[in-house]
């Protein structure tokens, strides 16, 4: 599933071409993909409809265009394979594309904004703003989603403080949106080893220097992974451009099972953990008694 490296990939990519971009006229292919937006197909279409993309913003994990119609704004959930792809009018149709814009941007180039989906699990919707802390506004539907660490305005002192409360495995919590967003699977792999923390360990068991030392590794490898475009391992998450990102090449532990630990030389495990895997090194990381 994207992480915020992927997404802030799609949300600056998104920016370049199509900031002020006015919505001709919207396509829908498949309904399903708008499954999100409760008052229903045809309502979607009439909002969008010569609605002008104000501006492409991002928390985490969460993606939404303003729009220049009272307050609106376009929330897409990419799932687990949701591409927003940007293409000339006319080129050559993508595979699996569920929803279309048609765009034009203030230069007057026609545009398609296209959204496509292999599994369906992302979607589209009309959603209002909100406004919240520091006059930013954000849709009702991301009210609930915390700071990330590349935010800022992120609140580093407070998240440990929240973080330290908890009982559960670090990984559990730096997973928790509640807490900080943008972390998934991959980065919280990632962060946890170069913290030589195991991912089970309790969080509120973990020091304050520690817990400052794997705040400052998350922002480390989320910057990191945004220069190089996000981590693709599949042909399910692609740029504005459907090109793929390249973080993958520096990765330490996420998918490098039984390959030696980059410090140690010990073979990387996988164990399963809440319908998926965690990804660490047994001599490195090893769970400490509290």
């Amino acid at each position: 599933m994207p992480e915020l490296p992927e997404v802030e990939t799609v949300r600056a990519g998104l920016a370049e071409y199509l900031t002020g971009a006015k919505v001709t006229s919207v396509e829908v292919l498949d309904i399903r993909s708008l499954k999100r937006h409760q008052p229903g197909v045809q309502d979607f279409v009439n909002v969008m409809t010569g609605a002008t993309l104000k501006h492409f913003s991002r928390r985490g994990k969460f993606l939404w265009i303003p729009l220049d119609k009272g307050g609106l704004a376009m929330v897409g959930h990419l799932g687990m394979s949701g591409q927003m792809l940007v293409r000339e009018a006319g080129s050559e149709p993508d595979k699996l594309t569920r929803v279309v814009l048609h765009t034009e941007t203030p230069s007057g180039k026609k545009l398609e904004l296209r959204f496509v989906d292999q599994r369906i699990f992302g979607s589209l919707a009309i959603d209002d703003l909100v406004l919240i802390d520091h006059d930013e506004h954000l849709p009702t539907s991301v009210t609930h989603i915390a700071r990330d660490p590349l935010d800022p305005n992120f609140d580093e002192s407070a998240t440990i403080q929240k973080l330290r409360s908890r009982k559960t495995g670090i990984k559990k919590v730096l997973l928790d949106q509640g807490v900080l967003s943008g972390v998934g699977n991959i980065y919280a792999d990632e962060t946890l080893w170069r913290a030589k923390l195991h991912y089970d360990q309790p969080a509120n068991t973990i020091s304050v220097p520690k817990a400052k030392e794997l705040m400052a590794h998350v922002r480390e490898i989320l910057a990191a992974a945004v220069k190089v475009g996000g981590t693709s391992f599949d042909e399910q998450y692609k740029n504005v451009n459907g090109q793929s990102g390249y973080f993958e090449v520096s990765l330490n532990a996420y998918g490098m099972t039984g390959r030696p630990c980059a410090r140690c030389g010990s073979a990387i495990v996988r164990e399963n953990w809440m319908n998926r895997g965690s990804h660490f090194c047994p001599k490195c990381q090893k769970r400490s008694v509290s």
